[in-house]
């Protein structure tokens, strides 16, 4: 199916996902309600869909020709949604099955990252009931970063200084995902690169008061400070955002995405990949698009824009 045009979109009636069943969906229904409230006020047939278990039938009732995803997380940006509306045949926007559900897994990411030569943190994977007493007892690096595989805005993630709290961290993310990651820790400043349409953004640089971005930093106003343009050496500047496009390219990406970047003097590392960003007023892809000129509804309607069935 080719791109849909800008007029015969706005014939169409578009269905904002939003909300749904994971662990962020409260953040969900931020960016589905911004997004919806642009694309509304720029004419478009938009109606807000609060994702549940039987989407079909919200789908259907509602008359959905185009799907603008909006959901984070599970059962929403990890290929299940996006498989879901291939089989039904409406085009959706951002990225495809497969993009989605590699992206969403931080160890799939990694193994992707290093198979194309994109430096990363070094890592191990825990699975199984007695890895992490292995991993405890064998442990000679601290600090440590624990993280759930497969979960987005911090949720499960701990930067562990002791052996306590590497248990701790472990059991942490190990109740919501039975994959854990254990990652080296890399003291040093925090960027991230928003790529839209594969071309990436301002690059910025995330100064959270309390040193961790967490999901209160992330979420709270005026608890994070955003430098952007980032203030880094010029080179390095280029070089991260070339990165950005790299990991976006091969991992399939498309649309709108976000990559996360850790700088130890000149040397970057990325963490992962975003594919359905936030939109919410502290959210980092509106912030980046509007340093490259791009204001809100424009930033919207070019995700719409590129809706497709094929990934």
């Amino acid at each position: 199916m080719t791109l849909i045009e800008k007029a015969e979109m706005k014939t169409r009636t578009i269905g904002v996902l939003y909300g749904g069943i994971s662990a962020e969906r409260e953040i969900s229904l931020k960016t589905g309600t911004a997004v919806l409230n642009a694309l509304v006020a720029e004419g478009y047939k938009a109606v807000g869909i609060d994702v549940g278990l039987n989407l079909p039938i919200q789908l259907r009732d509602a008359g959905i020709e185009v799907a603008f995803i909006a959901l984070h997380g599970r059962f929403g940006e990890d290929g299940r949604v996006q498989g879901l509306l291939e089989m039904l045949q409406i085009p959706y926007t951002g990225s495809g099955v497969l993009a989605s559900s590699l992206s969403i897994d931080k160890v799939a990411t990694k193994q992707m990252l290093l198979y194309h030569e994109l430096p990363t943190p070094g890592f191990q994977v825990l699975k199984g009931e007695n890895a992490a007493e292995k991993v405890i007892n064998t442990c000679r690096h601290l600090p440590l970063v624990v993280k759930p595989s497969r979960e987005g805005s911090t949720i499960g993630i701990s930067i562990v200084h002791s052996l306590e709290a590497l248990r701790h961290g472990i059991d942490t993310a190990a109740a919501l995902d039975g994959t854990v990651l254990i990652e080296e820790y890399i003291d040093g400043q925090e960027l991230t690169v928003s790529v839209l349409n594969g071309e990436a953004l301002p690059v910025i640089q995330i100064v959270p008061k309390t040193g961790f971005y967490d999901f209160h930093a992330k979420y709270t106003v005026g608890q994070t400070e955003y430098l952007l343009p980032a203030p880094i050496d010029a080179g390095v500047y280029s070089r991260v955002q070339e990165a950005a496009v790299e990991a976006c390219r091969v991992l399939g990406c498309r649309g709108a995405a976000r990559v996360d970047f850790m700088l130890r003097e000149k040397e970057f590392y990325c963490l992962e990949v975003n594919t359905i960003p936030g939109m919410t007023e502290t959210s980092l892809l509106p912030k980046a698009a509007k340093a490259a000129g791009l204001e809100f509804a424009e930033l919207v309607e070019s995700i719409l824009l590129d809706a497709d069935l094929d990934k």
